[in-house]
């Protein structure tokens, strides 16, 4: 029998084997057990609130200062532009590029208009897009022919002239193509006047003339207005009616010379000049003296 001591609980006696395979510490698991995670650490102390307590420094970082109404807007910075106009000239400037836009439109109407085959519009209204184009904005396709031009125009003019002692006398014939030509060669930005004022007037004279040099239609005596106002001009800064004198008449022609053919071409062409002489335009008093200008 085993001995007890007469307590309760369980008997104090020598243990059996199962009994000390029992009361031995269980053995640990061959997999270990996944370790508990590691708990968030504590959110860093805001600048405010690092400054806030009794032992804050004075080398605390202030708090950023409030959004005012512009970063609340989302506005990057002050206006600029048409924006920073006042309403009043806000409503100007797009009146402006309103009156800029229409116009472009009805130009560039009125250029397809000139250039394109006859039709229905141009037919019904041909004479508003005449007025509307010449002669600044004349346009041709000459440069896309399929032969275009190969001659030299020269535009040539002589004048009679009343000197300031009264006598009448005729200059030679000053070559206007030429003096602008010398103007243009070397000069890397000529004026438009230089370079097709004279040209375009010929053109428009010989556009409304035919051979016998009488106006076609309506535009011959504007041509030869036109023309005879950039004679006189020229002429007058010239100085070719001397000092005090007067122009009275003038007479234009023009000087065609073929351009020479390349080396390599077989074509043959004669080199001798041709001139097409105009008759004696009498000058208005309004257009000596300046009044052209």
């Amino acid at each position: 029998m085993d001995v007890h001591d007469g307590g309760s609980g369980s008997p104090k006696g020598p243990h059996t084997s199962g009994e000390a395979v029992a009361e031995k510490p269980p053995a640990q698991d061959a997999v270990p057990r996944p370790r508990a995670e590691l708990p968030d650490p504590e959110p860093a102390s805001r600048p405010e609130d690092a400054g806030s307590g009794p032992g804050s420094s004075a080398g605390t970082v202030p708090a950023a200062p409030e959004a005012g109404p512009a970063d609340e807007a989302g506005q990057a910075g002050p206006r600029t532009g048409v924006a920073a106009l006042s309403p009043r000239y806000q409503v100007g400037a797009a009146l402006a590029l309103a009156v800029v836009a229409v116009v472009v439109c009805v130009h560039v109407g009125m250029v397809f208009l000139h250039v394109a085959p006859s039709n229905t519009v141009t037919k019904a209204h041909g004479k508003a897009i005449d007025e509307w184009i010449y002669p600044e904005f004349e346009q041709n396709w000459k440069l896309f022919a399929p032969n275009p031009l190969q001659q030299n125009i020269a535009v040539q003019v002589r004048a009679q002239v009343r000197t300031v002692d009264g006598d009448s006398r005729t200059t030679g014939w000053y070559d206007l193509s030429a003096q602008d030509g010398r103007a243009i060669d070397g000069n890397p930005l000529p004026s438009h006047t230089q370079q097709n004022e004279l040209r375009r007037a010929w053109d428009f004279f010989t556009a409304t003339h035919n051979n016998d040099n009488r106006p076609v239609g309506l535009r011959g005596a504007l041509s030869e207005t036109y023309l005879r106002h950039i004679v006189v001009l020229r002429l007058e800064r010239g100085g070719a009616a001397g000092a005090g004198g007067v122009v009275e008449r003038i007479q234009v022609r023009s000087r065609t010379t073929n351009v020479t053919p390349p080396k390599w071409s077989t074509e043959k062409v004669s080199m001798k000049p041709v001139y097409r002489e105009l008759s004696w335009w009498s000058v208005p008093d309004d257009e000596t003296e300046g009044g052209t200008r």
